[in-house]
């Protein structure tokens, strides 16, 4: 897929653990390693609004299109 997920630089950058992460957006962990390993072949938008209120970031800093990845 040429969606890439980008939460492993955000995390790092805000010094955040994935279990951390997980509870404050209110998923697994396990869901979080889908995410971030571009396994995931969809995501609510209630669950990106989480993620853009725990990262304070934009949907645009998250969600990247590579097209090389096609």
């Amino acid at each position: 897929m040429a969606i890439r997920i980008l939460i492993d630089r955000l995390l790092l950058e805000r010094g955040m653990s994935v279990g951390e992460f997980a509870e404050a957006v209110g998923i697994t962990p396990a869901n979080v390693a889908v995410l971030k390993n571009g396994r995931a072949r969809a995501v609510r938008f209630s669950t990106l609004d989480s993620i853009c209120r725990v990262l304070d970031c934009q949907p645009g800093d998250i969600l990247v299109w590579d097209d090389e990845e096609q």
